[in-house]
């Protein structure tokens, strides 16, 4: 969904028979006893952008599952927890704000794993590509011995 109610574009048009949770498929008076709302409730709702239903060519709403969610959600914040509908409107904003980040943060999650598997694939091209006639380098440990070295005295083959 974007903004407060709205609802992407979808494809399910494209799939026939195809029902989703956002197939717009209520009229407003089933929509509304599914939700235990009035119409006229539903219509001030929509006037708002708290929920805001598919149109048919006509004009007529058409609810999803979704949308009926949504309306029961709204319900209950409005008359349970007595939050007037310009807060309920700011906190449907924030929830479809926080899942877009999250789905946000969950693809950049993916892109790095991608990329750290690339790195590693590419780390591993680097290691089979390595000489093994070279003797790898190792770090001696310093010590206070002294060695002194002599010359063996040269024999004369006179």
């Amino acid at each position: 969904m974007d903004g407060v109610g709205r609802r992407r574009p979808h494809s399910s048009f494209n799939r026939a028979y195809e029902l989703t949770e956002e197939s717009p498929v209520y009229v407003i008076s089933v929509a509304a006893q599914l939700s235990g709302l009035h119409p006229q409730t539903l219509r001030q709702y929509d006037r708002l952008g708290l929920v805001s239903p598919d149109r048919t060519a006509g004009r007529g709403r058409r609810y999803s599952a979704r949308d009926i969610q949504l309306l029961r959600q709204v319900q209950q914040l409005s008359q349970d927890e007595g939050i007037n509908l310009a807060g309920i409107k700011r906190i449907i904003e924030l929830e479809n704000q926080v899942a877009a980040l999250q789905a946000r943060v969950a693809e950049l999650g993916a892109a790095v794993d991608g990329a750290a598997a690339a790195m590693r694939q590419r780390e591993a091209q680097v290691h089979a590509s390595y000489r093994r006639d070279l003797v790898p380098y190792q770090d001696v440990q310093q010590t206070s011995a002294l060695v002194v070295w002599r010359p063996k005295p040269k024999l004369s083959s006179d």
